[in-house]
């Protein structure tokens, strides 16, 4: 039979879970948007950047049973999408991303949109594919996508030739795409090594990453079993979620909230579920990792990377807890946890208090402001944040109480990422309230996709954390340099954004009015309207994940570099004084 690559496309993309593909048509992909327009199944979304619609892709695949998918113009629309192409590729994200491509049967060079993709795509995709014919296209599709989701999930490329998609050309016939999961053998004499060092160990400790969302079950038994405190990475914040009585809290090293630290201090035995150990995670590798490290994860790259395990255990985190605390079980008698749990929530009401006791006038109180996000807001909503201050914020003050409730862009820190992640998270779950934390600069660089959710009736959230700075970086500056320099964001009108975006528009001004206004927001959401709450925050405490991973920094400098940083920063604050 004969039918056009565009057709054969969509055919493929049908037989896969992909709901939506996010994207702009443009000269070279115009016949497969054509052909998904006839789609009952697929539902193309416009976006304004190309970058957006990685995010919300990227946002698809972190929140659903599904794969977010991206259909975009080749060249100026591949690199508008690399940023959130690198994000799914650095966080283990899986990502399908459809492109046209200029015609490879043109004996003429220069064509529009002419560039090697594959190059540039090379460092931030797991593979890049390029349709050669009629034939080639469904089972290249099939392929890229399982390489998609198998093993560390990761953004793939396929490039199909507008030639292709526009011409009908012989296909003998359209296979059926069958799901292969790929096996893991699992080592039953490292599991035995496990669960040795685990039944040894004093203070034994879980920490937890991404890679660890589909054991919750299996870690919590154990973590049960064991009375141990359960830590978490950034990106892995809601792998185990922050209203059990042995969650300690984001990070276990000196850049960890105290609940955590203390909980970690004579941790002797470590339990490493689906992290790799990354700078953001550890706070810049500060962290005492002891010398009985058990890693499961299902990458074999990242053992012994950063730190060496005793013991280490490739394959699915689900697979390997549930067996593990099978063993435990028969190996193992169960551990009292009580003292555990009172130290753990009598650091975290600490910890809370001392925020409450930094209130200021006409400002809003970070730890107020969660507080009340959390109440009124449902267990089962997805919260996503941006890159910057409020992100830490985020992590060591707003319990997440759903597994896989917060998103992130965390390894790859693309500022940018929560105003369409949030709405990509909001197309695959109408049902769920979703939120996101952004900072003002990071609002800014994505807020007119806003438009894109009022065309399509998505009701999100966006509580923007406005200080008119780039705070992360400002207090990263102040500290070494005793100034800032090109942290000040522009001044603009958040209400003038709603107004040009179609949403409605809030402001907490102060404590009084976080409550009242948190509330509307919410309401309004619901009626399938987005909000832009205008958070008048303060930012002068900062984070633990600040104070521990710049003094960890400082640390490991050289002498010298040190003497000098310090004695410029001395020398500036005196003149500065003076004047």
């Amino acid at each position: 039979m004969k039918k056009t690559g565009a057709w054969l496309a969509r055919y493929a993309l049908e037989q896969l879970p992909i709901q939506f593909t996010f994207g702009i048509p443009g000269v070279h992909n115009t016949e497969l948007y054509d052909e998904l327009n006839s789609s009952e199944k697929i539902q193309p979304v416009l976006v304004t950047h190309e970058g957006c619609g990685a995010f919300m892709a990227d946002a698809v695949s972190r929140v659903s049973d599904g794969i977010g998918c991206m259909l975009i113009v080749p060249a100026a629309g591949v690199t508008h999408a690399a940023s959130g192409i690198g994000e799914a590729f650095l966080d283990g994200i899986p990502m399908l991303i459809i492109s046209g491509g200029i015609r490879s049967d043109s004996k003429f060079g220069y064509q529009l949109h002419e560039m090697d993709q594959h190059k540039l795509l090379e460092p931030i995709t797991k593979k890049t594919f390029k349709v050669e014919s009629h034939d080639l296209v469904v089972p290249t599709i099939f392929e890229a996508y399982a390489l998609a989701v198998d093993g560390e999930p990761g953004p793939v490329f396929v490039e199909i030739p507008v030639n292709i998609q526009l011409d009908r050309g012989d296909v003998p016939n359209l296979p059926e795409f069958l799901a292969a999961r790929h096996p893991y053998k699992l080592d039953e004499v490292s599991l035995e090594q496990a669960v040795t060092l685990l039944d040894g160990a004093k203070n034994p400790g879980i920490f937890v990453g991404w890679g660890a969302l589909g054991a919750f079950d299996s870690i919590k038994a154990i973590a049960e079993h064991l009375g141990c405190p359960v830590a978490t990475t950034l990106q892995g914040v809601s792998a185990f979620p922050a209203n059990h009585p042995l969650h300690a809290g984001f990070g276990f090293g000196n850049s960890a909230v105290p609940s955590a630290q203390n909980a970690f201090s004579q941790c002797d035995c470590l339990l490493a579920v689906g992290t790799r150990f990354g700078e953001i995670a550890t706070g810049s590798y500060g962290v005492n990792v002891p010398e009985n490290l058990i890693h499961i994860d299902i990458n074999p790259q990242v053992f012994d990377r950063n730190f060496p395990a005793k013991v280490k255990l490739h394959g699915d985190s689900a697979e390997i807890c549930t067996k593990l605390f099978k063993k435990l079980q028969f190996s193992v008698a169960k551990r009292d946890s009580s003292e555990l749990q009172k130290k753990i929530l009598g650091d975290k009401q600490a910890f809370r208090e001392e925020w409450r006791k930094a209130d200021k006038s006409a400002v809003v109180n970070p730890v107020r402001f969660f507080d009340e996000l959390r109440m009124q807001l449902d267990d089962e909503a997805i919260v996503v944040v941006d890159d910057g201050n409020h992100t830490f914020l985020t992590a060591e003050l707003m319990p997440v109480h759903r597994v896989g409730g917060m998103i992130s862009p965390t390894d790859f820190n693309c500022m940018g990422y929560a105003v369409p992640a949030s709405i990509g998270a909001k197309l695959s779950n109408p049902k769920l309230p979703v939120v996101s934390i952004v900072g003002d600069g990071a609002f800014l660089m994505t807020a007119m996709e806003l438009a894109t959710a009022s065309d399509n009736r998505v009701g999100t959230v966006q509580f923007v954390f406005n200080d008119g700075e780039l705070s992360q970086i400002a207090q990263a500056q102040t500290r070494p340099y005793n100034r800032t320099t090109c942290a000040k964001v522009a001044s603009v009108k958040l209400e003038g954004v709603a107004m040009a975006t179609g949403c409605d528009y809030v402001r907490i001004g102060n404590n009084e009015e976080i409550a009242a206004s948190i509330a509307s927001a919410l309401e309004k959401a619901e009626t399938g309207r987005s909000v832009i709450a205008d958070v008048n925050i303060d930012y002068s405490k900062p984070t633990c994940f600040t104070l521990g991973a710049v003094k960890t920094n400082i640390k490991r400098l050289p002498f010298d570099t040190k003497v000098r940083m310090i004695g410029r920063a001395l020398y500036r604050k005196i003149t500065l004084k003076s004047e």
